[in-house]
């Protein structure tokens, strides 16, 4: 198709930096999707909201993709368990841009929120909705980090509804979109499945380890390993804080030449979280070896990837897992949870260590036993090259214009059957 796309993602930013506030993984895959569905010819406009006064109606991400400001409520200092108090707001700010004179072929909302936006839009002008999901509060609440607040029934709700208003549902992987269809009620004709990608262009060994450890200052000889997220429980940092400190207990020997990076901001407008880990690795006495990094600029991050040993993402739930493939593409194997996208995102035993279950001494074992065998993670390293290789966004998006070609075509259908 050749057409254009209004996306919507108002509850972060394609231009903020992944990592701090609610900026992760969706604001990567909305960018990146959206650019190469421009290269492949169609126009894409992201609508979200203004969350900084300086910043002009429009902005232009790259050619063929820009952002598109709503304003709505308060200009900063929104978050996104806030921001639903705006829907309405945001809704009609939406709609009266959608009126204008440009035509658009589809809503592709991203997040619930952003499908509640969407919802009236569509149904005043008559454009087809298409939702991704990329993370469900019922979902969510099953896999709960200790002392995490569940996901409230207005999240819930409003899920519901957009699923029931949606033609067509994005799914990053199967069991999501059985979650989709088990959980929420969605038709399963209208799901569908496209995983996510990974620029495999900018991830890449490049010169390798000892190249990207000189660039970075790290010692050759360290055994490096890295978190790299936003700082929120559901994310498991404390997990593996307390699995360094169980193995050290265990394995002394590996502490001398131990360095574990946490890379990340804060989730939301607080530093609480990361204050509260701080003072967590220095009452487990590990504060020699845990140090507590900002986000790094994305050009920044594969050389990080490359310098590390081994990646960790033992989150509690994750639709995908988008720093897994990243560090992968880099040729760094990663221990994650074996859960939700991440068994998809990973190859067991090929590519990295898929761990059942948050028990710290599970996840030191596993730590401990690839830190003193680097024959194994050479192997784990090629397998994850050769993995990601086929997580590309060229494919990603690709899949998403099917679907969008197959919603165009089904309405083309109803019209001429209808005889409209």
């Amino acid at each position: 198709m050749n057409g254009r796309i209004a996306t919507l993602m108002v509850h972060t930013s394609p231009l903020d930096q992944p990592g701090i506030g609610d900026a992760g993984g969706m604001n990567i895959y909305v960018s990146e999707n959206a650019k190469r569905m421009a290269a492949m010819g169609v126009t894409v406009d992201i609508f979200t909201h203004r969350n900084h006064p300086g910043l002009p109606d429009t902005v232009e991400l790259a050619p063929g993709v820009t952002v598109q400001h709503l304003d709505a409520g308060p200009i900063e200092g929104v978050t996104k368990e806030e921001l639903p108090k705006y829907i309405d707001e945001l809704a009609g700010e939406f709609t009266k841009a959608l009126q204008g004179k440009t035509t658009y072929d589809i809503i592709h909302s991203h997040y619930w929120i952003s499908g509640k936006v969407g919802i009236p839009a569509s149904q005043e002008l008559n454009i087809p909705l298409i939702h991704t999901m990329h993370t469900m509060a019922k979902v969510k609440n099953l896999n709960l980090a200790e002392g995490e607040a569940p996901e409230p029934e207005l999240r819930a709700q409003g899920e519901r509804e957009v699923v029931a208003a949606s033609r067509a549902l994005i799914a990053n992987t199967d069991s999501e979109a059985a979650s989709l269809v088990s959980l929420y009620g969605a038709c399963p004709d209208i799901v569908h499945v496209v995983t996510p990608g990974v620029d495999l262009y900018t991830f890449t060994p490049g010169s390798g380890r000892v190249a990207a450890r000189g660039i970075l200052n790290i010692p050759v000889d360290a055994q490096m390993i890295a978190f790299v997220g936003r700082i929120q429980p559901h994310k498991g940092p404390e997990l593996l804080i307390r699995a360094i400190a169980e193995m050290l207990s265990h394995s002394p020997h590996l502490r001398v030449k131990l360095i574990v990076f946490i890379i990340g901001g804060a989730s939301g407008s607080g530093t609480e979280e990361i204050e509260r880990l701080k003072e967590l690795v220095s009452w487990l006495g590990i504060s020699d070896v845990v140090r507590f990094l900002p986000p790094v600029p994305r050009a920044e991050l594969p050389n990080w990837y490359r310098a590390a040993d081994l990646v960790c993402v033992p989150s509690y739930s994750e639709s995908f897992g988008l720093v897994a493939l990243e560090a992968q593409a880099c040729g760094t194997p990663v221990v994650a949870t074996a859960v939700g996208g991440l068994r998809t995102a990973i190859a067991d035993g090929i590519s990295g260590v898929l761990v059942d279950g948050h028990d710290p001494r599970a996840w030191s074992s596993v730590l401990s036993r690839l830190l003193v065998e680097p024959q194994r993670r050479v192997l784990l390293s090629m397998g994850a090259l050769e993995h990601s290789s086929h997580f590309g966004w060229d494919t990603t998006a690709r899949g998403t214009l099917d679907i969008y070609n197959r919603v165009l075509c089904a309405s083309e259908q109803q019209r001429t059957a209808y005889g409209r």
